[in-house]
């Protein structure tokens, strides 16, 4: 990375942190605060937010993290601890191993400002023998819920409950791509209320329609919604498969996410 790119990182990692961390992750759902963190209540796993640690010694971060587990395994769920890669103390992954957190798959945070983004992918939104358009009812939640099963070759039916969710806040366009009626990709865009960032969710395609553009195409759809609608950045948590399509397409690292899992 250029030196030029490396500090727009950092800038863009400092209106990520200043913006999308704390509250932000928690709208329009049950929270409660403890010190620095906010307990966010999702209906069958608990969540924590937080913006930053600094002031806390060793013992308080210790303690903070034993509470958080231990409130939520009072009721009988999980509780994640979304990590950041920049974020203190230094050793806060280990302190979450010892309060008996377990990692799951680390995610790189990359952040684009949507313009930019329409810009560099002029001409690209749609793809020969595909639609592409806005869904807004249960019946196409549920076939995106069964196209990500047969991606996923595993039981992704949650999916259309949450998707209802995140459709009646209208904070939410979620997107499919159909092949004479099929769905064969879905994606979905996250209006942050209160800030000037989009969230960018979903891209999963069946095999046989990967490679085709689809994936850029629904970025490109999703990225013209956003600066529509006067949302300024795009972000996603990328998984290892998608990061590297989205770097070329202007998007930078910032930092990475690990989600640090409790199961009681």
């Amino acid at each position: 990375m250029t030196d030029a790119k490396s500090e727009q990182a950092r800038q863009l990692l400092a209106v990520y942190d200043d913006q999308l961390r704390g509250t932000s992750e928690s709208a329009d759902v049950p929270t409660s605060m403890d010190g620095p963190v906010i307990r966010v209540e999702y209906p069958n796993r608990g969540f924590v937010s937080y913006r930053s640690l600094e002031g806390l010694d060793g013992a308080e971060v210790d303690a903070l993290i034993a509470r958080q587990r231990d409130y939520f395994a009072a009721m009988g769920q999980s509780v994640e601890w979304k990590l950041r890669g920049h974020d203190l103390p230094a050793d806060l992954q280990e302190r979450l191993r010892a309060a008996g957190f377990e990692p799951e798959e680390q995610e790189t945070v990359l952040v684009a400002e949507s313009a930019d983004i329409v810009e560099r992918l002029r001409g690209r939104t749609s793809v020969d023998g595909i639609t592409i358009g806005l869904v807004n009812d249960r019946a196409d939640f549920e076939r995106i819920a069964a196209m990500e099963s047969t991606v996923w070759n595993d039981d992704w039916s949650w999916l259309t409950d949450d998707l209802v969710r995140r459709h009646a806040t209208g904070l939410t366009d979620i997107y499919v791509a159909e092949a004479d009626g099929e769905v064969v990709s879905a994606a979905w865009a996250v209006y942050k209320k209160g800030t000037e960032f989009t969230g960018l969710w979903g891209g999963s395609t069946l095999a046989e329609w990967r490679g085709k553009g689809i994936y850029k195409a629904l970025v490109a759809v999703r990225a013209a919604r956003a600066v529509e609608l006067g949302y300024k950045y795009l972000h996603v948590d990328a998984s290892d498969d998608s990061s590297p399509i989205l770097q070329r397409l202007g998007f930078l690292a910032v930092t990475t996410t690990t989600p640090y899992v409790y199961t009681p």
